[in-house]
């Protein structure tokens, strides 16, 4: 898979360098000649140009990328980069990092981002799945916000606890995709049984996601 990464500063090489390990072939774009340490990632392409011009694009061959990471550290930039990408070189996925907490609401499907990443955001939802015990936290927006990865860890009253999957009703909208227990991972299956402490993962639309404590948590 290709994958162009506009911004070639702390994130975006290390970013490249996962993938490069996972088999991908990584572009770099920077227009800042200082963030041109070849060396850090020596096989990348790299490409000294703004992301945010057709020109540069048209060089970069973004029609033939499977994926754009928009990964600057300007917002601006971010969103030009995947507007352009999304709109003029038809590229399938297109991922965005959110600076500013304050500009997340910009980053969707309108200026052509299909998954907008907000450290701070993820931070957060980290901090309070390790300490929420029977509320729901939302981990990650997939497909523009119109689903999301969420977490609920089942308290010790759960009248869900001691039942099988198959003798719970999800709400419409709703996935259980894992189950964390012990240290382990789960898959799903009818028969499984509920305890105390499991760490429950589902995919939830941004509709559903709400009602998903009503099934596992006592009022």
């Amino acid at each position: 898979m290709r994958v162009a990464i506009a911004g070639a500063g702390n994130v975006g090489r290390a970013i490249a360098r996962e993938l490069l390990s996972n088999g991908h072939q990584i572009l770099l774009i920077d227009k800042d000649p200082k963030a041109m340490k070849m060396e850090s990632v020596p096989t990348a392409e790299w490409l000294l140009a703004d992301s945010c011009e057709i020109s540069s694009l048209d060089t970069a061959r973004l029609d033939t990328c499977h994926v754009l990471v928009a990964a600057t550290g300007d917002d601006k930039v971010n969103l030009v980069t995947s507007l352009l990408a999304k709109t003029e070189y038809g590229v399938p996925r297109v991922v965005a990092r959110v600076n500013h907490p304050k500009n997340e609401w910009m980053f969707d499907s309108s200026w052509g981002v299909d998954v907008a990443v907000s450290t701070p955001r993820i931070i957060t939802a980290l901090v309070e799945e390790a300490v929420s015990v029977g509320d729901v936290v939302r981990l990650f927006s997939l497909q523009a916000g119109s689903a999301n990865l969420v977490e609920l860890t089942l308290p010790d009253d759960s009248p869900c606890c001691g039942k099988t999957i198959n003798e719970v009703t999800l709400p419409d909208g709703v996935a259980l995709v894992a189950i964390l227990r012990d240290g382990h991972v789960i898959k799903p299956l009818d028969h499984d049984i509920f305890s105390a402490g499991d760490e429950l993962i589902f995919i939830a639309s941004e509709s559903s996601e709400r009602l998903i404590k009503a099934c596992f948590v006592s009022s």
